[in-house]
């Protein structure tokens, strides 16, 4: 991958941790269009009732295991990788997905950058949609799709090896971010050595649209035809699915197995042991709103960290906020030291502390509007307050 696009310049390794896109002042809108607008602002919430089987919230106990809960991810592993010398068209992309034994086509960005002296080669890709182009054991890693989330790094296995990287360092990119390896896990593409989200692949001044992966029956797909269409200066690597067996990813450190002395060692990590608790003590940052409010965005959107996403918007984590959106109001609810949006330690306050900065505390209209800021849909706001209500009742 030596011809991959570098960006000019070296990289110092720093030894400072910063994790980049950390919440700063953005006035930006959480799950942005997931439901057609519908109602109006003054219509009432209908009467709910909770079904006789929905279970009590203080028998559900958050994940310990971040990202999980959901159904799983089916994945459809690359046959070849491609590198182009410039962004692939969409007429390009069109007939790629024409070639015989093509199943499915996805058109990343990718390049290089240096750490001190040496090429990097990354890929920057959307984590939704990227997913499913993983090993089995990747996908399934919370920790992965957490550190892309966030802007950090996610580096090969063989790579963290090669170049002595340490987890949990950041490394400062010459004219562009710090950027924190975060996690490793076996992404299986040769001379890859990891990926970001593409947002971070944009700061980077990575080159769009240039990497290719190809999804179809193994050893099937010709790799002559791919050259006829991305020209002869491509570059056309086979991806073995069986060849690269899966590793167990190694994220972050829990705040259990932190060393002594280390600074997250010496905070106090409080988890509730249900939702019902998590509720509660969620809705005390924000004077004015009932934990109820809170329980019926979690029933709706993740049925209480069941369904955790990515949904097809891309909304992360059992209170289903858009990355974004979570950089600016996402909280370390937990003391742990690492704002998750797969938490839901993390994510239920954050929703509550979203929720605050949009008037939910005033009740009244001020809540209505509140929750519209969630979702734009009056019909979901009805929805919501209607299970809060029901809530209410059953705890009364």
């Amino acid at each position: 991958m030596s011809a991959l696009p570098s960006v000019r310049g070296f990289l110092i390794v720093t030894a400072v941790v910063v994790s980049v896109g950390a919440a700063g002042a953005f006035a930006l809108v959480l799950n942005e269009e997931k439901t057609p607008a519908s109602a109006s602002a003054s219509a009432s919430a209908p009467t709910v009732e909770l079904k006789d089987e929905t279970p009590r919230l203080e028998t559900i106990e958050p994940v310990r295991r971040f990202g999980q809960g959901g159904p799983g991810v089916t994945v459809t592993p690359p046959r070849l990788l491609a590198i182009a010398p410039a962004t692939v068209p969409k007429k390009t992309r069109y007939a790629l997905s024409r070639l015989k034994h093509v199943q499915k086509v996805i058109v990343v960005d990718a390049g290089s950058v240096k750490v001190a002296g040496t090429a990097v080669n990354l890929l920057a890709v959307e984590p939704a949609e990227y997913r499913s182009w993983t090993p089995q054991a990747v996908a399934d890693q919370p920790e992965v799709w957490s550190a892309l989330a966030r802007g950090e790094l996610v580096a090969d296995t063989t790579a963290v090896r090669r170049f002595g990287m340490v987890l949990g360092a950041s490394y400062q990119v010459d004219g562009g971010p710090r950027l924190r390896v975060a996690a490793s896990a076996t992404l299986g593409l040769p001379g890859v050595d990891g990926i970001v989200s593409a947002e971070v692949g944009r700061s980077l001044g990575l080159m769009q649209g240039v990497a290719v992966l190809l999804h179809g029956k193994e050893g099937k797909i010709r790799e002559a035809a791919v050259r006829k269409l991305l020209g002869k200066q491509v570059q056309v690597l086979p991806v073995g699915a069986g060849a690269v067996a899966p590793q167990p990813v190694a994220g972050q450190q829990q705040a259990g197995n932190q060393q002594a002395g280390s600074p997250q060692a010496d905070k106090q990590v409080v988890r509730q042991g249900s939702y019902l608790e998590l509720y509660k003590a969620a809705a005390t940052r924000c004077p004015g709103l009932s934990w109820t409010v809170l329980a019926a965005i979690g029933q709706v959107e993740s049925s209480h960290g069941r369904n955790n996403g990515p949904s097809s918007a891309g909304a992360l984590g059992p209170m289903q906020f858009m990355p974004a959106t979570w950089k600016a109001y996402g909280v370390d609810g937990d003391g742990d030291g690492v704002k998750d949006i797969w938490s839901p330690y993390d994510a239920v306050p954050g929703a509550a502390n979203y929720l605050c900065a949009n008037g939910a505390g005033q009740g009244g209209q001020k809540l209505r509007k509140a929750v519209w800021f969630y979702n734009h849909s009056w019909a979901y706001v009805n929805k919501v307050l209607g299970l809060s209500e029901a809530y209410a009742r059953t705890y009364a």
